[in-house]
């Protein structure tokens, strides 16, 4: 284990130190997964095998690393990568991943990377021959004290000489002239050594032995009521009450009236945009209301059962019509405004807790404790369909076809896109300016100027150097 966590250090500093990622983290992170299935052999997999599907999800979102060129993009890759790597490695010994509660993710991420932190340590104790070192303790003991009384002897004789004779003087700067560029060497030994400790507390905590009570064993245990039925119920009707009549307006208006003028008293921006984060945080917080109140409330008879579940039932598609209304006022935004990555990224968050809100009302009726994994699933769902979705691509195109209905072109945001916008930006240099058209590509002709190393390589980067090179008169010599 010792060696493979080295090897594994070695590579990462390999593949990783580079000045952008591509090709080389999804290559790693199979090595990883790779060497943590050899070292637990058949019978690690035969305990892990019920949490495999994890390494679905880990593909997809390692992949999308050598496919998308954002920054955005990046950072969520990588940190759900590492998400997925915990719980794979915490579950390889024991247990289920979709046993747990809602909080015992949390729990399971933190005490995971705490206990990692007590493999590098223990592997090395454990690895080194500790009786070898101190056969030769003595000699060592007597090479530092030779250095000790060596090196500033030297010193004092060669700053006296060096005074005393200019040739020599200049002879000696010439020799000692040369770069043995120690700080490049001591700062990828520390990469090294960072990646190493990182792969030593994956694997040492994947291949754990396993306690006598694990997480995910057994299923979530359910809290003890302590909330009755009728205080319940008149928190849930009251709310039920207050939901329908907003609801009421926001689908009078939003969707059944004229959405495309402005309310009273708003101008166009003021509406669409008043208001926006008030609704986001509503539908959070009655998420939240309802988990509580399930957890907590009374339900001592099939009718207290099935009215509790019809009243936050009814609470949860009332909290849908509101986000819904939330998400047609951004959509009035974007249209008068056009699309930025904010607003694309919010989106796909909106419609990922709509999909939770939806899971939650039907966990009131089916195995309530699925809930957890099933808002794990519905974001690493909202990852997956983020990378598909290519947001600046789509930010590119509809700014472009909306500059088409109204003339008006953001021609600074999208020149600070990345290079996964470039092919839907070409088409652009035909209807702007030229100068509009060199500040929307200059960036990217110097991004693209130098073509990847393997592990580098990136997908989008190649595409648009290629969409670059086929631009016509816009273009500037890039590698191909």
């Amino acid at each position: 284990m010792l060696s493979a966590s080295l090897a594994l250090g070695l590579l990462a500093e390999v593949l990783l130190d580079r000045e952008r990622w591509g090709l080389g983290f999804p290559v790693l992170v199979a090595a990883l997964v790779g060497t943590l299935a050899w070292l637990g052999g058949r019978e690690g997999w035969q305990r892990a095998r019920p949490n495999a599907w994890l390494l679905v999800p880990l593909a997809l979102v390692t992949g999308f690393v050598a496919v998308r060129d954002s920054a955005w993009l990046l950072s969520l890759n990588v940190l759900t990568a590492g998400v997925l790597l915990t719980l794979l490695a915490h579950f390889w010994a024991a247990g289920r991943v979709e046993r747990l509660g809602l909080t015992a993710y949390p729990a399971v991420m933190l005490g995971a990377a705490f206990q990692a932190l007590r493999y590098p340590p223990a592997l090395v104790k454990q690895g080194v021959d500790a009786r070898g070192l101190r056969a030769h303790a003595p000699r060592l003991l007597s090479l530092g004290r030779g250095l000790l009384l060596t090196l500033p002897v030297l010193l004092v004789f060669g700053v006296l000489l060096d005074s005393a004779d200019g040739v020599f003087s200049s002879t000696m700067d010439r020799w000692l002239s040369f770069d043995l560029g120690l700080d490049v060497v001591v700062r990828r030994g520390i990469g090294m050594a960072f990646s190493a400790c990182v792969a030593a507390g994956v694997l040492g905590h994947a291949l754990r032995r396993r306690a006598s009570k694990e997480r995910g064993d057994t299923e979530a245990e359910p809290a003890t009521p302590r909330l009755g039925l009728i205080e319940a119920m008149m928190l849930i009707l009251a709310v039920d009450a207050l939901f329908f009549v907003f609801a009421s307006f926001q689908v009078a208006y939003l969707f059944i009236g004229d959405a495309s003028s402005p309310a009273p008293g708003y101008s166009f921006a003021e509406y669409a945009r008043h208001g926006f984060f008030e609704l986001v945080v509503v539908s959070l917080l009655t998420l939240a209301l309802v988990m509580a109140l399930t957890r907590w409330t009374r339900r001592e008879s099939p009718v207290a059962q099935t009215v509790f579940r019809t009243g936050a039932s009814l609470m949860v598609v009332l909290t849908l019509v509101i986000l819904a209304s939330a998400m047609q006022r951004l959509s009035l935004y974007e249209d008068a405004f056009g699309y930025t990555l904010l607003r694309v990224y919010t989106h796909v968050f909106m419609m990922a807790l709509g999909a939770a809100l939806a899971w939650r009302a039907v966990t009131l009726w089916w195995r309530t404790e699925r809930f957890a994994v099933g808002a794990l699933v519905t974001a690493l769902g909202a990852v997956v369909a983020l990378n598909v979705l290519n947001p600046e691509a789509f930010i590119a195109r509809h700014n472009l076809e909306r500059h088409a209905r109204t003339g008006s072109l953001d021609v600074e945001m999208l020149s600070q896109l990345s290079a996964d916008a470039v092919p839907a930006l070409i088409p652009a240099l035909s209807v702007v300016s030229k100068d509009d058209g060199a500040l929307l590509l200059s960036r990217h002709l110097d991004h693209l100027s130098q073509r990847d190393t393997v592990p580098e390589w990136n997908f989008s980067r190649f595409m648009a150097r290629r969409a670059l090179l086929q631009a016509g008169p816009w273009r500037e010599p890039v590698n191909p």
